[in-house]
Formats: structure tokens, sequence, C-alpha cells
């Protein structure tokens, strides 16, 4: 282990890990390389793009500026997590039956920002999701379509909820 190395365990989609990090590493950078969660999308660097969006302890996160060290003895879920391997969310399933994606380069960020969004307020005006998802950029201009999916979603996880 390098003098700057640190361990740190973080807890990504259910399973713990104990890793060695650089002080440096970007949050992204060890989903993506370090445990090879590749759904963690990495398109500007800066948090403009939302790509990179994650969830640590349930907030969205976009982890192209959080340092892996920062998510110590966290929970981090990506896309990847949301589900098992033989059904989809219904966020997932939102975006599909909605065709909330295009080329898919921003899904994964948009999905997690829509599970907390909706974690926190089940059934979201249309303003409401538009709000939620202003720091997500698709750069296919597929908004209409990802307002649907996760209004679809909101239904699916709360069919008998009331908009306000």
């Amino acid at each position: 282990m390098d003098v700057e190395d640190r361990r740190i365990t973080v807890t990504v989609n259910g399973e713990a890990h104990t890793v060695e990090v650089e002080p440096r590493l970007l949050l992204a950078h060890l989903l993506r390389t370090g445990l090879t969660l590749t759904g963690t999308h990495v398109g500007c660097d800066t948090t403009n793009c939302g790509a990179c969006t994650v969830l640590v302890d349930g907030v969205p996160v976009k982890s192209c500026t959080m340092l892996a060290v920062q998510a110590d003895g966290t929970e981090v879920t990506t896309v990847e997590g949301l589900t098992g391997h033989s059904e989809l969310h219904p966020v997932q399933e939102g975006f599909s039956v909605e065709h909330g994606l295009q080329c898919g380069f921003c899904t994964p960020g948009m999905m997690l920002t829509t599970v907390a969004l909706l974690k926190e307020n089940p059934r979201p005006t249309e303003d409401e999701i538009r709000w939620a998802l202003s720091g997500n950029l698709c750069r296919c201009t597929g908004y209409q379509n990802i307002v649907k999916a996760v209004m679809w979603a909101a239904e699916k996880l709360d069919p008998a909820g009331v908009r306000a």
C-alpha cells in the first residue's frame, strides 16, 4: 500500500467493499474501474450533466466530483443495484414503456434521481419532476418521454395515490 493510499469500506448495492484508494480518486472512477460497475457514466467531470449520479445514503450525488474517501462508511446505490437480474425496478420499467431513453447515456443518472424523487414525493406533478431532473441533461432531448416515464413509475409504485 502506497503511503498516500487509504483503506475505505463502502457498501455498494448491498455488498460491502473494503478497498485501498488514493485520496484523489473520484467515486465515479472507484465504481467504474475499481468495482467494474459501468452503469455510472462520466460525461462532464464538472457536475453539469448528471450522468454520474448515484445515491449515497439515498441522496442523489454526482459521483464525478465526490472523492471515494468521502464515501467511506456509506451505502451507495448504482443503477445496477436497483433490482435483481431477472426483473426491472418500476423506474426502469417506466423508462422502457414510455420510451424515456434514447442513446441511454443519461439514463442511469436520470433513473437514480427519479428513485430519490419518488421516495421523497411519491406522486410528483410534471413541474416537480422537471425541477427534480433539472440537474440531469439529456443530449437527445428525450425530456418529454422521461417525464412520462417518471409519471408511469409513480403510478406503478403508488397506484392509489392522488396527484396534487
